[in-house]
């Protein structure tokens, strides 16, 4: 009987580093966890999203047949062995969300390559050598071995890979597997990726507090921006409202939460820019 084959997208993350969702990214026209979803379902039986339980309705995760983080361990291994317990019979081939140049072909190559009688078959960094444990194959028998791992205090599936001796595969394309973990990579593959969509019009919505109420003159407005991050934003309204305070003198909130000034944004956001107050 042959081992069925799952497809799992990791979508878990927090993305501290980018400051924003970046599942919800769009690399190709589409959140960059559709894009990864459709590209693994090309080629497993089954694919579904790992997310931790906070996330399991948001817009971005909820379109997806989603595997809810059940054990209590950090990290990817969590959403990894959370798919294993619920088809502990299946392999499964795991792939992070944030890797917009993977691709079909690269993953029928993994599987080419695959030794299903193994632990794992993973691809092997062109930059280090090491196994890539989040575009991976984990056979039924990596199963007791990872629950041995996580037992110890151990989260790291690449650490994993390497003591058990998973089969590595050299890429056939090293860029497919890089990932996007900040706002400058996240710019840098857009010019590659998508340089239209980098420049294209965003409709956000901007609001005002204290001073900056006063001098735009309204405590809000929506417009139309090819701005690709609050910083940007903030100094083409300079060339609209007489503002007097520079950005290094506020504090940003991008969808309610205080962000970075260089981060993303999409149409549809709302940005707060914030000033001192006074008093204490």
């Amino acid at each position: 009987m042959n081992t069925a084959l799952y497809g799992l997208v990791l979508a878990g993350g927090r993305s501290t580093r980018m400051r924003r969702d970046k599942a919800a990214l769009e690399y190709h026209g589409r959140s960059q966890l559709a894009h990864a979803y459709d590209t693994l379902s090309r080629v497993v039986d089954r694919a579904f999203v790992s997310v931790r339980a906070e996330q399991a309705e948001d817009e971005t995760r909820k379109p997806f047949p989603r595997i809810v983080d059940s054990v209590a361990v950090e990290g990817p291994l969590a959403g990894i062995l959370s798919a294993q317990a619920r088809e502990p019979d299946a392999a499964w081939l795991v792939v992070a969300c944030d890797l917009p140049w993977l691709d079909e072909a690269t993953l029928r190559h993994l599987l080419a390559a695959r030794s299903a009688g193994g632990v794992a078959t993973a691809y092997r960094s062109a930059h280090d050598g090491l196994p890539e444990p989040l575009c991976a194959v984990y056979e039924p028998a990596s199963r007791e071995a990872l629950l041995s791992f996580a037992a110890t205090g151990r989260n790291c599936p690449r650490k994993f890979l390497i003591q058990s001796n998973a089969t590595l595969v050299e890429p056939r394309s090293a860029r497919a597997l890089d990932n996007i973990n900040s706002s400058d990579e996240y710019w840098t593959a857009m010019q590659d990726l998508a340089p239209d969509h980098a420049l294209a019009p965003r409709r956000i919505r901007v609001q005002y507090f204290a001073l900056l109420r006063e001098q735009a003159g309204r405590s809000e407005e929506t417009i139309e921006t090819t701005a690709r991050s609050p910083r940007e934003l903030y100094e083409e309204l300079r060339q609209r409202h007489p503002f007097t305070l520079g950005p290094e003198s506020l504090r940003v909130a991008v969808n309610a939460e205080f962000g970075d000034w260089s981060q993303p944004i999409a149409s549809g956001d709302s940005v707060v820019f914030i000033p001192p107050v006074a008093g204490g």
